[in-house]
C-alpha cells in the first residue's frame, strides 16, 4: 500500500537508465504539444457541432419565414445558406477526417513512436519527475502513489 513515504513514482514512470535529462525533457516538450493538439481538436469537434446545430436551425428559420408569408426569403436560405459548405467544396466533418487523417494521427503515432523508442514507451516522465520534485514527502495529500483499492 502506497504511503506518504513512498518514494517516487511507479515504475511505469521511472526513466529508463540511461536516459539523459534533456531526452526526458524533449519528451515533456512532445507531450505537451499533443495536449494543445488534443485541445484544438476538441475544439474542431465543437465546431463542427455547433455548425451542425446551427444548420438544423436555420431549417426552423425557414419554416417560420414561411409560415410569416416571406416565401422569397425563406426561398432564399433554403438554397443559399441551409446545407452550404463551410469551406469550399467541404462540410465539417469532412474537416475532421482530414484533420484527424493527415495530422492529428500522424502527430499521435509520431509521439508514441519517440516514447516506444526512447524510454521503453512510459509516457509523462517529465511530469512525473516534477511531482516528485514539488510533492512534500511525508505530508498528506502529497504522496507519491494513489493508495491501494
Amino acid at each position: 500500500m502506497a504511503t506518504p513515504d513512498t518514494p517516487g513514482p511507479d515504475s511505469t514512470h521511472q526513466r529508463p537508465d540511461g536516459v539523459s535529462d534533456l531526452t526526458v525533457e524533449a519528451l515533456g516538450k512532445l507531450s505537451e504539444a499533443l495536449e494543445v493538439v488534443e485541445h484544438a481538436r476538441g475544439y474542431l469537434y465543437g465546431f463542427h457541432r455547433l455548425t451542425g446545430k446551427a444548420d438544423l436551425n436555420l431549417s426552423d428559420a425557414e419554416d417560420l419565414f414561411r409560415k410569416a408569408g416571406h416565401t422569397e426569403l425563406a426561398d432564399k436560405l433554403a438554397t443559399e445558406i441551409i446545407g452550404r459548405n463551410v469551406i469550399e467544396g467541404r462540410w465539417t466533418f469532412q474537416i475532421m477526417e482530414d484533420y484527424d487523417d493527415h495530422y492529428y494521427s500522424e502527430f499521435k503515432s509520431f509521439e508514441k513512436e519517440a516514447r516506444d523508442s526512447l524510454v521503453e514507451g512510459k509516457r509523462h516522465l517529465f511530469e512525473a519527475e516534477m511531482k516528485e520534485e514539488r510533492r512534500t514527502k511525508g505530508q498528506k495529500h502529497h504522496e507519491a502513489l494513489p493508495p491501494e483499492a
